[in-house]
Parts: structure tokens; C-alpha cells; sequence
């Protein structure tokens, strides 16, 4: 196990999960369904033919996991609430049953001294809404406005820390442009207008937030190091048009209040007055959820984008292969530049950092997970240079804090501190859980 690295400055320390990958009971209680319900039932969607029930039954064994976080001694928790257990239709009626559950969780967190810190949306976009246009469509964030008042009403007493909407880039990149993930649409480069309501959404969401108390409120979107393969212009064109559909479609407009010029693309954003300043109203923290880099090329002449992605020379890999290279120093690199490129950027939280790699079912003792260590201890010297670099970053969140499912992926890959038998269950904390666990006492703030 390598030495536990020091942070040139103090740091909040968290974990994180989503509610649909770990909650199970899909059908209790009177939850909705999501676009991810039927996705996961749909045959051929998940790699292992999984579906999310039990995945680790969080929905009933909250107090283990509440229990699991003490015992790290994290400052924060990072989870979502899953807006079809609130309001299943995903406008009108309200799930009290639903309420009641994160109201008792928050509850919990806080009698265990672990600050709550809640997701509204991680993906699970209620299935009428999705039936009506989802994220192509302007009113849904009218919708999810109202579900965060509804959010905001019962818990703004006493949860003031929120992120908003996650990963928007995931979301219109591989949900909406070409199908990799639900909703599972092929709509190109005319996904954009996702991107832009999801940032709408954000936008009217920080206001509501604020009005019930809060004082910490950002968007955790996906990050990533674009790399050129060759030193090249062609090369350096396919990058920087990578970098600006992956990292500045999203960053630019909440951080710089307008969209980022794309070359040889017909962007088509539904933009009307008034939005771009909502969109841009100053958050208290830019989250950062980072995993590997992405090497581009330039693209084949009958290829119709802009770039073309290939496998990182030379990096060892995560369980997800040659699409998850390991390479640290692309976080510190990424980092760097957002506070080179954003005059304004507000305190950075790394709001997800985490790794999969081929682990057991089933386990009799704790699994010496030392492939992750070392990710996590690559990644978190990555962010203390940063740090000395002149970087503000007041947080620092492992995903996961359980082997959950994985999307997709089901249940073939497992990114948990802890490790979970999802025929039982049980919950057994891996080696990486006690060496975080050490760093947290380390660097104590």
C-alpha cells in the first residue's frame, strides 16, 4: 500500500453514490419509472441482462450505509434522490413515501455527523416526461423546476449543500446523441438542445435552492483531458473541436455566460432572452467529475465528425479497457487549465473520481483492491499539484462508496469502497476503504 499522500491544503472529504444504482426497490412504495426502468428491461440493453433490483438494497439498508461513512470519517455525502420516488409521473402528485425516505436519511447523516449532500437528478428522468420530448423539450425544465421546489420544501431545512443536475455532458453525449446509454436516442449534433435545458434547468434550480437556505449549490458535470495522438495540426483541430463538445459546451456558458464556437458544426441551441444569464448565475463551486483522459485523432475523410477517438498510448487501463486509460497526470493538467481558462472559476469540487476493476461476486474477507488504491493515490497527488499550482479545489469525492450497478454495464463492473453481494447484500469494506479512511485522518481539515 503506498504512503498516504499530504494535501498542500486542507480539504472536505466525501463519497458518493446515485440513487438508482444502489437504491433497489424499483417498484415499492409508489416509485415511478424512469428512462433507466426501461432501459434495464428492455433485452440486450445491459451487458449481463441485470436489472437495478436489488442492486444494493440501499432503500432499505440506508442505516449500513450511513454506518459505512462514519466509519470513514468523510465530511460529506454525496447521493441523489431519484425525482420518480418523489413525484412519479414526474409532474403532479407528489410520493410522500418518497420524501419520507431521504427525509429519514438526511436525518441519519446528520445524527452521524456526516454532512448531507444531495443530487436532484442523476439520470433517472421520469418515463412521461421522456414520452413528451425529455431533455429535447423546454418544458421539462418547467418540470424539474417544480420538482425541486417540491425537493427544496421538505429538506431545505436542513440540507444546504446541493449539486443539481449530473453530468449533463453524459447525458446528451451518450443518452441523447448516439444512444449509448437511456433515454438511447441517435440524434447527433441535434442532442445539443439537451445540453442547453439540462444548464437551464441548473440555472433555475440554484435560484429555488437558494430561496429555501441553501448555501452551496453547483452542477458536477464530466470532465475530461482531451490528448492529440499525433503532434499535428490535423491532430490539434480534432482535439480542440473534442475538447470544445466535451468540456466547454458545458463549462463555458455556466462560467462565461455563452456558448463555445463550434467549427463545423450546425449547433442549433434553442437559446432565448434571458437565458444565458440564468444559466450563468455565479454557482458556489464548479464540480468536476474526472476518470480518464481522451486521445484524439483526426478523423477518416467519410467520417461526418470532427474527431475521431482512440485508445491513450501506453496507459494501463481500468476494467472498462482501452476506453478508461489510467493517466493522473491529465486531472492535475485539467485542472490547471480551468483556472487558466475561466478568470472567474469558483472553488472546484471533485465531485467524482473513482475506478472499476474485475473483482469477485462473492468475497469471505476483504478484497485487497490495490489496483484502486493506486488509482485513487495517483489521482488525489495529481490534485494536490494542482493544488500547489495555484488551483482552488475545496473537495474531494471517491466514487463509489458501494459496488453498485453500474448502468449499462449491470453488475460486470464494480467501482465501491465497499464491497457488495448483491444476492445478500452484505456489505464488506475492500483495502482501499481502510487506506481512504487513512488519508481522510491524515489530512484531517
Amino acid at each position: 500500500m503506498p504512503d498516504v499522500p499530504a494535501l498542500p491544503q486542507p480539504l472536505r472529504w466525501s463519497t458518493a453514490t446515485a440513487a438508482f444504482q444502489i437504491e433497489g426497490a424499483r417498484t415499492e412504495d409508489g416509485r415511478g419509472r424512469s428512462v433507466w426502468d426501461a432501459w434495464v428491461d428492455t433485452p440486450g440493453k445491459v451487458v449481463d441482462g441485470a436489472t437495478a433490483d436489488p442492486a444494493a438494497d440501499s432503500y432499505h439498508r440506508w442505516a449500513d450505509d450511513v454506518a459505512l461513512l462514519a466509519g470513514l470519517g468523510v465530511d460529506r455525502y454525496r447521493f441523489s434522490i431519484s425525482w420518480t420516488r418523489v413525484q412519479p409521473d414526474g409532474s403532479g402528485r407528489v410520493n410522500t413515501a418518497g420524501l419520507d425516505y431521504y427525509s429519514r436519511l438526511v436525518d441519519d447523516l446528520l445524527d452521524a455527523g456526516v454532512t448531507p449532500f444531495p443530487t436532484l437528478y442523476h439520470w433517472d428522468l421520469p418515463i412521461p416526461l421522456h414520452e413528451a420530448g425529455g431533455w429535447t423539450e423546454r418544458d421539462t425544465v418547467a418540470r424539474f423546476t417544480e420538482y425541486t421546489e417540491l425537493v427544496a420544501a421538505r429538506l431545505g431545512d436542513r440540507v444546504h449543500d446541493w449539486y443539481t443536475v449530473n453530468e449533463p455532458a453524459m447525458t446528451t453525449l451518450q443518452g441523447y446523441a448516439v444512444g449509448e446509454l437511456a433515454p438511447g436516442e441517435f440524434l447527433l449534433f441535434d442532442a445539443l438542445s439537451t445540453a442547453h435545458h439540462q444548464l437551464l434547468a441548473h440555472g433555475h434550480a440554484m435560484r429555488v435552492l437558494r430561496e429555501h437556505g441553501a448555501t452551496a449549490v453547483g452542477l458536477p458535470n464530466n470532465h475530461t483531458r482531451v490528448l492529440r495522438l499525433h503532434d499535428t495540426d490535423a491532430d490539434a483541430a480534432a482535439a480542440a473541436a473534442y475538447d470544445a463538445i466535451h468540456n466547454r459546451m458545458f463549462a463555458d456558458p455556466i462560467l462565461t455566460g455563452t456558448y463555445p464556437d463550434l467549427p463545423g458544426i450546425d449547433t442549433r441551441i434553442p437559446v432565448r432572452d434571458g437565458d444565458m444569464e440564468i444559466i450563468s448565475t455565479p454557482p458556489d463551486f464548479y464540480g468536476v467529475n474526472f476518470y480518464n483522459p481522451t486521445t484524439v485523432t483526426a478523423p477518416a475523410p467519410d467520417i461526418p465528425i470532427p474527431f475521431e477517438m482512440v485508445p491513450t498510448p501506453g496507459a494501463p487501463v481500468t476494467g472498462f479497457g482501452e476506453q478508461w486509460p489510467i493517466v493522473p497526470a491529465a486531472l492535475r493538467d485539467l485542472l490547471v487549465d480551468f483556472a487558466t481558462r475561466y478568470e472567474n472559476l469558483p472553488p472546484i469540487v471533485i465531485s467524482e473520481n473513482g475506478a472499476s476493476f474485475p473483482e469477485p461476486d462473492v468475497c469471505s474477507s476483504p478484497i485487497d483492491d490495490v489496483d484502486r488504491i493506486s488509482y485513487l493515490d495517483g489521482h488525489l497527488r495529481a490534485v494536490a499539484e494542482a493544488m500547489d499550482a495555484g488551483v482552488r479545489i475545496d473537495e474531494y469525492t471517491v466514487w463509489s462508496l458501494l459496488d453498485n450497478f453500474e448502468w449499462a454495464d449491470g453488475y460486470t463492473q464494480r467501482f465501491g469502497l465497499t464491497h457488495v453481494d448483491f444476492a445478500t447484500g452484505t456489505r464488506t469494506p475492500k483495502s482501499s476503504y481502510d487506506w481512504y479512511r487513512a488519508v481522510i485522518a491524515e489530512n484531517r481539515r
